[in-house]
């Protein structure tokens, strides 16, 4: 018999190998994406402190006349603008991108296409 893969543990496992490369500095901080089946979330983490400096979702209240009738991807590309306004306002504005395991494509590229436009350099 052949057994079905999973794919989140599959991801998991990729990403656990990328943190441990990867961490954030009070300097850079780590931008970090979770996405859901319906649903995109970031936050820009400095990893020395454990603290979150700035977070977004699909799911805030502020956005959700933002993000009615729109796609996922077109979601995403909003979040990722409203996290990079956040973290600007808390002083922060270069930052590691940490894609969370997922394929750099879709709507984790447009999150970060969304940030990179609203002024976060990465």
């Amino acid at each position: 018999m052949f057994n079905k893969i999973d794919k989140n543990s599959e991801r998991l496992i990729r990403h656990e190998r990328v943190r441990k490369h990867l961490s954030g500095t009070t300097e850079c901080p780590r931008l970090c994406v979770y996405r859901s089946n319906t649903s995109i979330y970031a936050q820009v983490i400095d990893d020395t402190k454990g603290a979150t400096l700035a977070s977004a979702s699909s799911q805030d209240k502020a956005l959700e006349k933002q993000l009615k009738g729109k796609t996922k991807t077109e979601q995403a590309r909003i979040v990722g603008e409203e996290l990079a306004k956040r973290a600007l306002k808390a002083k922060v504005k270069t930052v590691v991108f940490d894609r969370g395991g997922y394929i750099y494509t879709g709507r984790v590229q447009a999150l970060a296409d969304g940030a990179r436009s609203a002024g976060l350099e990465f």
